[in-house]
This record gives structure tokens, sequence and C-alpha cells, in this order.
């Protein structure tokens, strides 16, 4: 890329998510966790893929992980609350 960092392909990749009402995101300082349904993210991780090579790049690692729970809802705030009522002191 010429350049080590990768801040601004992440932003463009963001652009994509902005405005989705079918997905809510939380950017980490080590990637993206996006919650929806598993076809909503399938197809929104493909459309992310592409942007590095849009802007340029000639080569892109895109890893995922999938976390689906079937027997109760689950979100991703609700897993982090989970946490701090055990331990109240971590600051998030």
């Amino acid at each position: 890329t010429g350049d080590a960092g990768l801040s601004h392909y992440i932003a463009a990749c963001l652009e994509i998510l902005e405005g989705r009402q079918d997905l809510s995101y939380q950017l980490t300082p080590m990637g993206t966790v996006i919650e929806g349904s598993l076809d909503k993210i399938l197809e929104i991780t493909r459309q992310m893929h592409e942007v590095p090579f849009d802007r340029g790049a000639s080569r892109v690692v895109t890893s995922l992980k999938i976390d689906e729970r079937r027997d109760k809802p689950s979100t991703m705030v609700g897993k982090v609350e989970s946490v701090l009522k055990l331990r109240p002191s971590i600051k998030t």
C-alpha cells in the first residue's frame, strides 16, 4: 500500500455500514463487530472486502468470526453488560 496504516480503508468500509437500519456495528481497535442476520452480515462483508481493491490495494485479507446463538437472544451490548455486572470496576 506504500503506507503501513490502514485507517483510510477502514473508514471507507465503515461508510458502507453507516445508515444501515438492519445492522449494528461497533468499531474496536482491532476490528469491527457487526450484529444482524447472518445473510446480511455475509452480504455486507463481501461489499466491505471489495473496498480496498476499489481504492488501489492489490491484496486484501478479511477475517470473519461468526458467533451465532440460537437458544436465546444475544447482543453485543448484552455480552458486555453481562461481564460488567460481574466486574463493575472494569472501565469500558
